[in-house]
């Protein structure tokens, strides 16, 4: 996997902004790229994207499933077999509502309290389809930082709604 300096913050941003572009264009999503890291070894765990495993899965969650089935868990145990101090990257603020009826990917992150220590966002998530996303609030709730990575606003918003008709 690729090599990014301890702390870099906007490489990890950007590596999951290339993730994102993988995500097929639809009108009825957003194209969200997430990478989870071990902060503690800067070692890359696992990357997602929007669509990448079936089931109208979202980035957070693909990160989780896959990660889930390396390690021969149900997803809901990952924290059993995960280090102490994790990061996750994701391009859009994590979902606090799921019009599909999926988990939240808010409430995946909050299954790894404890372990996923901060969480490193591009954009807050446009109203487009939740009108209030309180993923950032109820994060920070429950003891999780989350950061602003500042920088790539303008293209991660562009591959996110790529697909979406312009009003």
């Amino acid at each position: 996997m690729t090599t990014i300096a301890p702390g870099d913050h906007k490489a990890y941003m950007q590596l999951a902004l290339e993730q994102a572009q993988k995500s097929p264009p639809k009108p009825t999503n957003y194209r969200v790229g997430a990478v989870l890291v071990d902060s503690a070894a800067n070692e890359i765990l696992a990357t997602g994207y929007t669509l990448e495993l079936p089931g109208n899965t979202h980035a957070e969650q693909t990160c989780f499933m896959k990660l889930a089935a390396t390690h021969g868990v149900p997803e809901e145990n990952l924290k059993s077999v995960l280090p102490a101090e994790l990061a996750l990257y994701t391009t859009v603020e994590p979902c606090s509502e799921r019009l599909s009826g999926n988990l939240p990917c808010v409430e995946r992150v909050l299954r790894l309290a404890g372990s996923i220590r901060t969480v490193y966002i591009g954009i807050i998530e446009p109203a487009t389809f939740v009108a209030e996303n309180t993923g950032k609030r109820s994060l920070e709730q429950a003891g999780i930082s989350v950061v602003h990575v500042a920088g790539l606003e303008k293209e991660i918003l562009e591959v996110a709604t790529a697909g979406h008709v312009k009003g």
